[in-house]
């Protein structure tokens, strides 16, 4: 980083289950970040069409559950695919504000389309898809939602407000995929997150105090009834006895741990946050861990991208 950015850490509810209509959310929310100064927006986990709770999603290991099979074709047919009309749509509203946009989504690959992945797309100003990164594990009950994924994505990228990458809700307690960002030089560090947990908090706090980097953090938000009228297992929603199910948590972390904004609990909002680039030299002169705090003579990572891909000619 060369000069202070702006960010915006966006806690909103999607459109439930309708990819077009959280498009059009986002691109609304878009338009009042950057309009109060903000020059990378970051989005929660999943965002788009939704975050598979564990309210519902829990009943996909049912063989015989009712509604299942028909609530993960629902998810399935309102996910995004890349390329489409969906992504460009993204691309198009990072260009229109000219801000980096960072959004979680559900990822349906159009050439192998049986399996969906959790995925961070990055969108540069000029609309282009600069990075994509899919999990690399599904947590507890997303193991039933998406596939695993690759080491794609598992660099910062420089962006001219720093080097900016990041990883997915549990993918952060992976120390090699952490590292992986160190390495490249991670400045801003997204951890985009499903995780509404007191416990989380100290999580950002370790990474940025690890990292030596800015955390941005997004926590997904989501109220039962916010499902649609249709949705196959609305019953299991019934039965949760609280109409919040994601209740936020969201937060903007400094390179020594401490809050520049947040957390956010309870409610919608975007929170904001001026990333000043000498905290990063501040915080250091006492520990970089891929630079003076490292031992590569000792110790060493391979990343590999795409393990196992098939050429097609």
């Amino acid at each position: 980083m060369r000069s202070p950015a702006t960010v915006a850490c966006i806690q909103v509810e999607p459109v439930i289950l309708d990819r077009d209509a959280t498009i059009e959310k986002l691109g609304r929310l878009a338009a009042e970040a950057a309009g109060n100064g903000a020059q990378l927006l970051v989005f929660p986990e999943a965002f788009v069409p939704a975050y598979p709770s564990s309210v519902w999603a829990r009943a996909l290991a049912g063989w015989a559950q009712p509604g299942a099979k028909e609530a993960f074709a629902m998810l399935a047919r309102e996910s995004l695919e890349i390329p489409g009309d969906a992504a460009d749509h993204l691309g198009g509203i990072a260009r229109e504000h000219e801000v980096w946009l960072v959004t979680g989504v559900t990822e349906r690959d159009p050439e192998r389309p049986g399996t969906l992945y959790n995925t961070l797309l990055y969108h540069a100003p000029d609309g282009s898809l600069a990075q994509k990164h899919r999990k690399l594990v599904p947590t507890n009950h997303e193991r039933l939602v998406w596939g695993q994924g690759d080491g794609e994505g598992l660099r910062a990228i420089e962006t001219g407000l720093g080097r900016l990458g990041g990883l997915i809700c549990w993918e952060n307690y992976m120390p090699l995929a952490r590292f992986a960002l160190y390495e490249s030089g991670v400045e801003i560090y997204v951890a985009s997150t499903a995780d509404d947990g007191d416990s989380w908090q100290s999580t950002l706090i370790h990474i940025a105090r690890e990292a030596r980097a800015f955390v941005v953090s997004p926590s997904h938000f989501q109220r039962a009834s916010s499902y649609p009228d249709d949705f196959p297992l609305a019953g299991l929603l019934a039965e949760n006895g609280s109409d919040l199910i994601g209740r936020g948590g969201s937060a903007i972390l400094a390179p020594d741990g401490s809050y520049l904004a947040g957390p956010l609990y309870g409610e919608e909002g975007i929170l904001y946050a001026q990333l000043d680039p000498e905290r990063l030299d501040e915080e250091r002169q006492r520990f970089d861990p891929a630079g003076h705090y490292h031992r590569p003579d000792v110790l060493g990572l391979r990343v590999s991208p795409n393990p196992g891909r098939v050429q097609t000619s």
